[in-house]
């Protein structure tokens, strides 16, 4: 018997090849002999090179850049993976929220110009493809920071250079290109549709959460739909309606603007990286889940992507999540065969947290004495 483990990270307490690992020992454990097979799986958000890395057999390359804020300096770096010559950058690295304390977050200043410098090292490591994992961000610039790293110059009605942060996007009156662009694939890991503004967009959606208020707000969907005109007028490129351009505070906007980025599914390119498809072709189970299975599940994250590719390839699909919030009925029509919490009704939450490693290895061997043949 075949059991490919694919899990996400469990946000705050497990990283995914230590959730993956938790599993695969705890299945062993109930049933000797099983064939185990390891890959870790992320959507393009946090933890996606640390799992890439993990799957491809790469390596950290560290780099101390800009922060969030200008004043920061921050310790960060990619995942290489040597064998395509690959770079992965988390933006959440260099401008993400995780960096600032709560009274720190302010997206009029935020920047991303730390995200641009550890693309420009990727670079000068000698990438030949970029993947830019875009989720955690604190940031609401349109990716202007990160494009004024790469050499890009944003500048206001006086020929000075408009200051970083959101707060500055409604002064730009020109852009001036860098005089070598960047020559070599990258790709946007970007699983939300969000437009760069307007009701759905970067500014109204997750400008709250990064310590917008309604006034920022205002501002920030003004100053990112003055950089839209701008990016069609001087450049010739429209990303006002883009879908997806809207993630991480319009990065992914920038990052098609200015560095011709592609925006691509996060998971499928997860998947396709760690050669998914090839593993569960012959697999009898394929086991996957996060910190919270619910609706949200279902929609573009890795739950719904590996259950999927399972399901092609013809294997039994299992989630293992810390809590579930989906009824069984739900989950079934969705071609799952088994869901088991981590969680026992009446738990409650910071306790089940300081006991992940032990609920998440329990769960599994209930999920093995249950499904799998003795």
């Amino acid at each position: 018997m075949k059991i490919v483990i694919a899990m996400d990270s469990f946000k705050g307490t497990l990283g995914a090849d230590r959730a993956c690992g938790i599993v695969a020992e705890a299945i062993v454990a109930a049933r000797p002999g099983v064939e185990i097979v390891v890959r870790p799986m992320a959507d393009g958000g946090e933890g996606t090179a640390a799992a890439l890395m993990a799957a491809s057999g790469g390596r950290w390359v560290p780099a101390t850049v800009m922060g969030p804020l200008v004043e920061m300096e921050v310790r960060a770096g990619f995942a290489w993976l040597p064998a395509d010559r690959t770079a992965v950058v988390e933006m959440a690295s260099a401008s993400g929220m995780g960096l600032l304390r709560p009274e720190q977050l302010d997206p009029m200043k935020t920047t991303t110009f730390g995200t641009g410098q550890l693309v420009r090292a990727a670079l000068d490591h000698g990438a030949e493809r970029i993947l830019l994992g875009v989720g955690g961000s604190a940031t609401v610039d349109g990716g202007v920071g990160a494009a004024t790293a790469l050499g890009w110059r944003f500048l206001a009605g006086d020929g000075t250079a408009v200051p970083p942060g959101g707060g500055g996007l409604g002064r730009i009156c020109e852009i001036v290109p860098p005089n070598c662009g960047i020559e070599v694939p990258v790709d946007v890991l970007c699983d939300v549709d969000n437009p760069l503004c307007g009701p759905h967009g970067a500014a109204r959606v997750y400008g709250p959460q990064k310590g917008a208020t309604a006034e920022m707000v205002e501002a920030l969907d003004a100053g990112l739909s003055h950089l839209a005109a701008l990016a069609a007028d001087q450049l010739g490129v429209r990303v006002r309606d883009l879908p997806g351009a809207g993630a991480a505070g319009g990065l992914a906007a920038g990052a098609v603007a200015f560095m011709d980025a592609r925006l691509v599914s996060g998971i499928e390119t997860v998947m396709t990286q760690a050669h998914l498809r090839s593993d569960v072709g012959d697999a009898d189970w394929v086991i996957t889940g996060e910190g919270r299975f619910d609706a949200q599940s279902m929609r573009g994250k890795v739950v719904s992507g590996v259950a999927r590719v399972a399901r092609e390839g013809g294997a039994r699909v299992a989630v293992i999540a810390g809590q579930v919030g989906l009824s069984e009925r739900v989950w079934q029509a969705a071609g799952i065969g088994a869901v088991l919490a981590c969680m026992s009704p009446g738990m409650d939450l910071p306790s089940a947290l300081g006991r992940s490693e032990e609920l998440l290895s329990e769960a599994a061997g209930r999920f093995a004495r249950r499904h799998l043949a003795g």
